[in-house]
């Protein structure tokens, strides 16, 4: 069954338009659990009151505020937002077109969609769309709107499809400077065992693994909770246990899992194949900042924000 759009406008492509609707890409499998009062199993709810006059709040009378003081809250409503002069209020803007690979890999994680065609008016500006990304193989960096704020995307074909996937913008991005360890020295032989290891434990795709991407954690927690409701023992959840003690013998460790990897595929060769290291790669020229978003300052008023792709 579809999933129910969450956001319906177009994707503005030059002076292309193409109506589409926008749906989650994903869905959570989590299990969900309730607060309870633990002598007698109660459920604990929340009650939204009222600090002024204490009054218990339905949903239809509360709106939004923002805090300009502690004795001042100006209130914001839906007719406000949606009256904001922003072009992607209810496009999705195209600003670029850039390879996939120049992305940040630590710019992914804020939210995935597909995007459906909206009409029959949309089928072939949509599909000239999708074509064109593939034959260049180039991602669209784009600019949209959603859920009270404005953000950032790569779009890309998926299939027949068009997934876009939302970008955190370059000021929220830590630097991992502070994080990165010491210099270390390693052997040739050390970087070799690592590579037959990424080498034997390589594959061409993730639908390829198939029972090794297994969720257990989410298995042995629904035993669990069987377990707990049948009034029995839960059943252990076959898996193999991770190592408790920190590796000391680097080479050693290598080996082993080189061995492990092979026996788990039914591979009796011998020693691993030995690859030529790799020559560094020449330091390319310093990459622009990422795209990055203001924070609004509490003020007399929000401070604007300003945006670049």
């Amino acid at each position: 069954m579809p999933a129910r759009p969450i956001w319906k406008g177009a994707i503005s492509f030059g002076l292309v338009t193409v109506p589409v609707a926008l749906e989650p890409a994903t869905e959570s499998h989590s299990v969900a659990f309730r607060q309870i009062h633990l002598p007698d199993g109660g459920r604990v709810r929340y009650r939204k009151v009222c600090e002024v006059d204490g009054e218990e709040l339905r949903e239809d009378q509360i709106g939004k505020g923002y805090e300009i003081s502690k004795d001042q809250i100006v209130p914001i409503t839906d007719a406000d937002l949606d009256g904001m002069p922003l072009p992607t209020a209810k496009a999705i803007e195209i600003v670029a077109f850039v390879d996939s690979d120049t992305v940040d890999a630590t710019q992914y994680g804020a939210g995935a969609y597909y995007l459906a065609a909206d009409g029959p008016v949309a089928a072939k500006p949509y599909v000239l769309l999708r074509k064109a990304l593939e034959r260049t193989e180039k991602a669209a960096v784009a600019k949209f709107a959603l859920r009270g704020r404005e953000r950032l995307g790569i779009l890309r074909p998926m299939g027949d499809a068009l997934l876009l996937q939302g970008l955190h913008w370059g000021d929220e991005i830590r630097s991992p400077a502070e994080l990165v360890p010491p210099d270390t020295d390693l052997t040739e032989d050390e970087v070799e065992r690592a590579l037959a290891l990424m080498d034997t434990m390589s594959t061409e795709h993730l639908d390829d693994l198939g029972e090794q991407l297994t969720d257990r954690y989410t298995d042995a927690l629904i035993e669990v909770i069987n377990a707990k409701a049948e009034h029995r023992a839960p059943v252990a959840v076959e898996g193999e246990e991770a190592p408790a003690a920190p590796v000391v013998d680097l080479m050693a460790a290598l080996e082993e899992s080189v061995a492990k990897a092979r026996e788990s595929r039914g591979d009796d060769a011998g020693p691993g194949t030995v690859h030529e290291m790799p020559k560094p790669k020449k330091k390319a020229a310093a990459k622009k900042a990422p795209a990055k978003k203001t924070a609004a300052k509490k003020t007399a008023a929000p401070a604007g924000r300003r945006k670049t792709a």
